[in-house]
């Protein structure tokens, strides 16, 4: 049985974090969250620890690491996107290996320092890519892997997640914490794209505002046109007041179906992970490499066919 600690335990992701914990055997034994409305620890320990003050939370693992009788094996961060870096950092230097959820930290500098830091402590960072243990990416990525063939396949993403205004009033809304809709919520999209298709060879950006972006990548195998977004509005005819949720992938216009399984697979990242087989920096490294690139970038006319469908029909296919 492991030990785990959770920073960020009032979250929305911390759930699934806490839910794998004990699907796996382990044992929770501590947590923090500046907010308090965190019950849920209840259905997976009674015997948590838990602080809304960081200070004291180190306190008391340094305290647990001094005993000796119960040392943490895994420090889990699920707080906002900007803070990774030093809650992993805090994590590592405690002796901890540390499970992060996505995006890891926003630029591959600050990847770099993350390094740094692992080696110094002899300890190791994993990252939840849980896309990569689904069986339909899989199936995919075999068939494109298996087929020969000279030209390129005509790839369309989707994925419009509804967000009401508690979304731009909480730090999901600050670019400067969440850095952006394409790393909140597309950073588990592009490490797909690379598993699937191969070296990203070009990266342009044809919309971003602090709702969606859209734009065209275009990999080894595969011309991407791309569209990520949290308004309801963008939603299209066929499914908007019925779900708030929109998510294709189509290959030459084949609909590819892996809208089912998302939430097991925090148990399944879980379980490589014990096992020796997670998803480390190196992993993560080219993913990075696509988000920092798509926030960064200038915004750009389409060329023709490089448009997303979404974009051209709700006319923004433009530079804004």
């Amino acid at each position: 049985m492991k030990h785990f600690a959770v920073i960020g335990a009032a979250g929305y992701i911390a759930p699934r974090h806490m839910q794998a914990i004990k699907d796996t055997g382990n044992t929770l034994v501590a947590a923090y969250d500046i907010n308090d409305s965190v019950g849920i620890i209840d259905s997976i320990s009674t015997d948590c620890a838990f602080f809304t003050e960081f200070e004291r939370f180190l306190e008391h693992i340094w305290r647990l690491k001094r005993r000796g009788d119960q040392v943490l094996d895994y420090m889990v961060v699920c707080s906002p996107n900007h803070l990774h870096s030093a809650h992993i950092v805090a994590g590592l230097q405690l002796g901890c290996d540390v499970i992060c959820e996505k995006p890891l930290v926003p630029t591959v500098e600050q990847l770099d320092e993350l390094r740094l830091v692992e080696a110094e402590s002899e300890r190791h960072i994993y990252t939840i890519m849980q896309l990569r243990h689904h069986p339909a990416i899989h199936e995919l990525r075999d068939k494109v892997m298996a087929e020969r063939r000279d030209t390129k396949y005509e790839v369309e993403l989707t994925y419009i997640t509804s967000r009401g205004p508690w979304y731009q009033a909480s730090w999901k809304g600050d670019p400067r914490k969440s850095f952006g809709v394409e790393a909140d919520i597309g950073v588990h999209f592009f490490d797909m794209l690379h598993l699937i298709f191969g070296e990203l060879q070009r990266n342009v950006v044809h919309y971003g505002d602090d709702h969606k972006v859209a734009g065209f990548l275009e990999y080894e195998k595969a011309r991407v046109r791309w569209f990520l977004s949290i308004d309801a509005q963008d939603l299209p005819e066929s499914v908007r007041g019925q779900q708030p949720t929109f998510r294709s992938l189509t290959c030459d216009g084949e609909e590819f179906e892996f809208s089912g399984g998302f939430t097991d697979l925090h148990v399944v990242s879980y379980r490589e992970i014990l096992a020796g087989r997670g998803f480390g920096i190196d992993a993560v490294r080219h993913s990075l490499e696509t988000v920092q690139a798509v926030r960064l970038a200038q915004r750009e006319a389409p060329q023709e066919g490089e448009a997303h469908p979404r974009l051209l029909a709700l006319g923004l296919a433009s530079t804004p």
